[in-house]
């Protein structure tokens, strides 16, 4: 396996595997997840209620059981998008083909028990790309505007970072102009850095700390001024947790630092009236979170992940990005293979043969990419000797 197919596995492994056992933990406190599952999730756990189907606040969706949720699937889809266009993608990308996917495509749906459209499992701030794209045939660059300002768009770009393996601010710009379809302020923001963050990730020889210095560097206003807090409050951390104890003062840190940044508010499922409103000073909390946990396990996958997992709230989206950039940085052997086993047979998905698709796609994109640069090379030399002979 070469090295961008190893790195494109590992990503859409790794973030799958964070996404289908975050997603049982989802909305919860830490406190309620240790009650729940009698102490701290080490790898897949049941649904919270056996009835699922209609327990509120969940039905009707089976979580957990090693289940994907709508992460995965748009991730999958936008995998799919990559492998149709073997180009980089903008917001006409979105409503071209990506659009079609969620209204025209049944494909299993775990977490429903049934075939389905992906429209029909996504929440209402993913259902917008359709209302708005489809139906209200607005500018595809500006779709996002006045959708709620949350992780939706972030949680599945992934592929644009494998798009663009050692050019973050590539990845960024992709990102940004993709997701201008789907949402707006700090959400498109934390897209375009988190794409910039796998980039960085799965170039060879990268190290956490060039992720940091990544994210860092492309990141703007509220998304930047968390990520810088984050940073310095684990700086002075110390070795990754050993213990229960360890973990639960490493999540409290976290979400200390993340707070003031985060617009939703100490209650998940009972939102602050300022929450997911636009903003220059606010940032979703799923991205500088997910970076605090992995810095704090220094990039280690498993203790990444579970660490996402067992901090609650958006913990399927926390994980997600959590264990992209951790498998981005490892390659496949960091992603346990059981679990990636595990959930490929609950989901009903290949999802090695994703990562794969993904490879092909950006290999193709690739070499246009070499093409270009040779060219535009050719042009500089030109315009450096005045027009004449290089």
């Amino acid at each position: 396996m070469d090295w961008l197919q190893d790195r494109a596995v590992a990503v859409i492994t790794g973030a799958a595997v964070g996404d289908a056992l975050g997603g049982a933990t989802e909305g919860w406190t830490p406190e309620q997840i240790e009650e729940r599952h009698g102490g701290r999730v080490t790898g897949i756990v049941g649904p919270w209620y056996e009835n699922w189907r209609d327990a509120r606040p969940i039905a009707p969706y089976h979580k957990g059981d090693g289940h994907i949720t709508d992460d995965t699937l748009m991730t999958r889809a936008l995998v799919e998008v990559y492998a149709k266009r073997r180009e980089h993608l903008d917001a006409y990308a979105m409503a071209e083909d990506l659009v079609p996917l969620m209204i025209g495509e049944p494909r299993w749906i775990p977490e429903l028990e049934s075939t389905a459209l992906l429209l029909q499992r996504v929440f209402l701030a993913e259902k917008w790309i359709v209302a708005r794209l489809h139906y209200g045939h607005v500018d595809p660059r500006e779709a996002g505007v006045g959708n709620v300002v949350n992780c939706g768009a972030a949680m599945y770009v992934p592929p644009v970072g494998l798009a663009n393996p050692g050019d973050p601010r590539a990845a960024y710009a992709e990102a940004i102009d993709l997701t201008g379809a789907h949402q707006s302020s700090y959400g498109r923001e934390a897209a375009g850095v988190f794409a910039a963050m796998v980039a960085s990730a799965v170039a060879p020889g990268a190290t956490l700390d060039d992720v940091v210095a990544t994210a860092l560097e492309v990141s703007h206003d509220g998304t930047r001024a968390a990520l810088e807090a984050v940073v310095k409050a684990l700086g002075g951390f110390g070795d990754p947790p050993t213990d229960d104890e360890g973990e639960r003062a490493l999540a409290r840190l976290v979400r200390k630092t993340v707070a003031p940044f985060d617009s939703v508010g100490p209650e998940y499922r009972n939102m602050s009236m300022d929450a997911r409103r636009p903003s220059r000073t606010k940032a979703i909390e799923e991205l500088p979170a997910a970076l605090g946990l992995l810095l704090g396990h220094r990039g280690d996958y498993r203790g990444s992940v579970l660490a996402s997992v067992n901090y609650g709230r958006d913990a399927d989206s926390i994980a997600v990005m959590a264990g992209a950039i951790c498998a981005g940085l490892g390659g496949t052997p960091a992603v346990p293979s059981e679990w990636v086993d595990s959930v490929e047979v609950a989901s009903r998905m290949d999802i090695r043969a994703t990562g794969r698709l993904m490879a092909e796609a950006a290999t193709d994109i690739l070499r246009t990419d070499r093409d270009r640069a040779r060219a535009r090379l050719r042009v500089l030399d030109t315009l450096e000797t005045g027009g004449g002979p290089a």
